[in-house]
């Protein structure tokens, strides 16, 4: 059942985004300490973003038949609608909503954690079919 599960793009795309959230969250954590949260969150998110394209391009998508850098450039486009999202939620969460309802327990964590893990639908779609679609150019 698990090799399976493995042959399926969207359960790759998971697993290895998945594994490029950590990564994005990990970076968050340790940028935070140093920088605001606000300001971390966009810079975990290009660390994120960058151990996606190469896990994704490895092991999810096949070749799109351009360049790296375009496909890569195509990646970002579609990453930094993410971006907006996955900011408007994981800042959005911990400045105004978690304060609201008085949750404090590492509020910005996991704020960040929702906020990371909210594109995933959209993000897949996007990749499919735009940063990796077969291309002829």
């Amino acid at each position: 059942m698990a090799a399976f599960a493995l042959n399926n793009p969207f359960v790759r795309f998971v697993l290895t985004g998945g594994f490029a959230a950590g990564v994005n969250v990990a970076v968050r954590i340790l940028l935070s300490m140093i920088l605001s949260y606000e300001l971390a969150v966009v810079l975990a998110y290009l660390a994120g973003m960058t151990t996606a394209y190469i896990l994704m391009r490895a092991f999810v998508f096949d070749r799109s038949g351009s360049s790296t850098s375009a496909e890569f450039g195509r990646f970002a486009i579609v990453n930094l609608v993410s971006l907006v999202q996955v900011w408007i939620i994981s800042v959005g969460l911990a400045r105004w909503i978690f304060p609201a309802v008085g949750l404090t327990w590492h509020a910005e964590t996991i704020a960040h954690v929702i906020g990371v893990l909210s594109p995933v639908i959209t993000s897949y779609l996007g990749h499919r079919a735009y940063t990796f679609g077969r291309r002829t150019d």
